[in-house]
């Protein structure tokens, strides 16, 4: 009698764990179900604007070019005025300089493509055996001149074994460019708007080779970033400045 109670004690007592383990399961099945549901929409999404972002590129390209023969046409055109005719000259300097503009806004928007479709991966990495503390190096003294000008002491911590690495020297060289830009802009706004941060305005370029991974360090003593924007910042096009 007992024992015939004890088991239906026991039956009761599992049905609402039952019960329970059921409800949890479809929710996590149905959660899943618009997972995969959103990522394929996603990767339509992704196929569909990068197809339209190539298209846009070729027209762009072919704007690029008609522009640099533009202005082949008036510097050809310019040796061709009289050395009295100031209105002309006038006329087309002031056309040069608009061609100017376009060429660079041009240029910009293919830039942006190409970051574009770079992440929507349409684009491959150009990889090559490089000496990354060579690019380093090299990266460091192209941008000293920019970190002088903000008051900035940029300076390299080179490891001394081999770094030799495949990698896209174009886009490792960019990455880490962004990573100096935005740096030195936050040193130097910290130190214009008397925010905190940590003192000398330096900035490290580090390597360091454990022998199983070669790894890359950029540091400063800026602000820091705020803990809301922290989430945020691997998000493509992401920039809390104003043009990015």
């Amino acid at each position: 009698m007992y024992l015939l109670i004890g088991i239906a004690v026991g039956i009761l007592l599992t049905i609402p764990m039952i019960y329970y383990t059921a409800k949890r399961t479809a929710m996590r099945v149905r959660q899943l179900e618009n997972r995969a549901q959103s990522a394929e929409r996603l990767a339509e999404l992704g196929t569909m604007t990068g197809g339209l972002a190539h298209e846009i590129k070729n027209p762009l390209s072919t704007v690029g070019l008609n522009l640099q023969l533009l202005q082949e046409d008036v510097d050809e055109l310019s040796k061709h005025i009289q050395a009295d005719d100031t209105e002309a000259a006038e006329q087309v300097s002031r056309l040069k300089r608009r061609l100017t503009s376009l060429a660079h806004e041009t240029q910009r928007l293919k830039d942006i493509l190409e970051d574009f479709l770079r992440f929507a991966g349409r684009m491959k990495l150009d990889l090559n055996p490089e000496d990354i503390n060579e690019l380093i190096a090299e990266l460091a003294e192209f941008f000293q001149p920019q970190a002088s000008m903000e008051h900035v002491h940029l300076r390299t911590q080179l490891d001394a074994s081999p770094s030799v690495v495949p990698l896209d020297q174009g886009l490792f060289k960019q990455a880490l460019l962004n990573l100096l830009i935005n740096a030195n802009a936050a040193m130097s706004q910290a130190r214009t708007k008397n925010k905190p941060h940590g003192g000398a305005n330096e900035l490290l370029l580090r390597t360091k080779n454990d022998g199983q991974q070669l790894i890359v360090t950029v540091t400063d003593t800026g602000p820091g970033i705020e803990p809301d924007t922290l989430k945020e910042i691997f998000m493509p096009y992401f920039s809390t400045t104003r043009g990015g």
